[in-house]
């Protein structure tokens, strides 16, 4: 059973950090491209970040370049979001997806908040 599950999301003032951690189970984690979404009230889903496999290049929203940044950790199947000098307009439920690089088949996390708020 293929699972994403993601953790790490909180409430933090402007200017702080976060790491988002996105666990995956069930599927072979490297032939998978893996992205971050967000979503935030009332507005559409939005991309984030993405990591190319097996290469591991890397792209970001010019909303989050050089702020965010996206790794994985083959060896615990699992995806990272470090998050450094938050917003308010961060704010928003963030997503983990993974996309099999071979047929375009995809699986979503169940999401976890970020709030940046003083």
């Amino acid at each position: 059973q293929v699972q994403l599950v993601e953790s790490g999301g909180g409430l933090v003032q402007p200017g702080g950090s976060l790491r988002l951690s996105c666990a995956a189970s069930g599927f072979t984690f490297n032939l998978y491209h893996m992205r971050w979404y967000r979503q935030a009230p009332g507005k559409e889903r939005e991309l984030v970040a993405t990591l190319i496999s097996p290469y591991g290049s890397t792209n970001y929203a010019d909303s989050v370049k050089d702020r965010f940044t996206i790794s994985t950790d083959n060896a615990k199947d699992t995806v990272y979001l470090q998050m450094n000098t938050l917003k308010p307009e961060d704010t928003a439920v963030y997503y983990c997806n993974a996309v099999q690089r071979l047929t375009g088949r995809g699986y979503w996390g169940q999401g976890t908040q970020v709030t940046v708020s003083s």
